[in-house]
């Protein structure tokens, strides 16, 4: 995928759930990973001609795992003009002590990881932070809510924290992954290995295999699952969706 589509694509998100408004100040929760560093990379580039000027700032949460360097990570945000900060913690121990009789220790470090981002956040002035989630991530969160709880839901596009003044967003929601891998080999992005035990390891894991399989074998699927999320009437994303996008 080439800078402009995805400019287009963060654009369209942008616009269509109000993501953005003046002289908001956005944390990008960075991981090293291909999907955040390509929206480092969509915000940074987008800040020069979007119609509200914008702070953006980058923040990697370190879990406490041995040898995880982000120094690449640094030199991109360097080049791309964004402040970068690591926030060190020793969440990665944390949680596989208080999951001990639990099959993995995920939940547990998610909650912990977004709590130490969101207060960070905070700390430096930040009312908006970014999540680097796309199309096929919005996908599969509706399929564990099928098929774990019981219930059609996937996150939203905007998400208000009660309580804490921050807001949520995911600009990459119409981005597909396989549009992320071709802009990470396209630019070189500097990936950083996930040095956690349990990656790829996951619920998760399977259904993006089972969501994959669906669609080499029903061409299409995928949008089609997209398209049933965003007209499902569910109350996280009609309370983020425009009144004139509302009928």
């Amino acid at each position: 995928m080439k800078l402009q589509k995805l400019y287009s694509k963060v654009r369209q998100a942008l616009d269509d759930y109000n993501m953005i408004t003046e002289n908001d100040k956005i944390a990008i929760g960075v991981s090293g990973g291909k999907d955040s560093l390509t929206l480092l990379y969509a915000l940074s580039g987008i800040r020069s001609f979007y119609p509200v000027p914008f702070e953006l700032v980058a923040i990697a949460v370190d879990l406490g795992y041995e040898d995880f360097d982000l120094s690449p990570v640094k030199a991109l945000c360097d080049e791309l003009s964004v402040e970068f900060y690591v926030v060190k913690t020793d969440i990665g121990r944390i949680s596989l002590e208080k999951s001990k009789n639990q099959a993995s220790p995920c939940s547990w470090c998610a909650k912990l990881r977004k709590g130490a981002l969101n207060d960070f956040a905070l700390s430096v002035g930040c009312n908006k932070i970014a999540y680097a989630h796309h199309m096929d991530d919005i996908i599969e969160t509706m399929f564990l809510s099928l098929l774990y709880e019981g219930q059609f839901y996937s996150f939203a596009p905007v998400t208000q924290l009660d309580g804490s003044g921050l807001a949520i967003i995911r600009p990459l929601m119409y981005v597909g992954e396989s549009d992320v891998k071709g802009f990470k080999n396209k630019y070189n992005l500097p990936v950083c290995k996930n040095p956690c035990p349990y990656d790829g390891h996951t619920r998760r894991e399977y259904v993006k295999q089972l969501v994959r399989q669906l669609n080499l074998e029903i061409p299409g699927v995928k949008k089609r699952l997209f398209s049933a999320i965003q007209n499902g009437n569910i109350d996280d994303w009609v309370k983020c969706t425009k009144p004139s996008d509302a009928s």
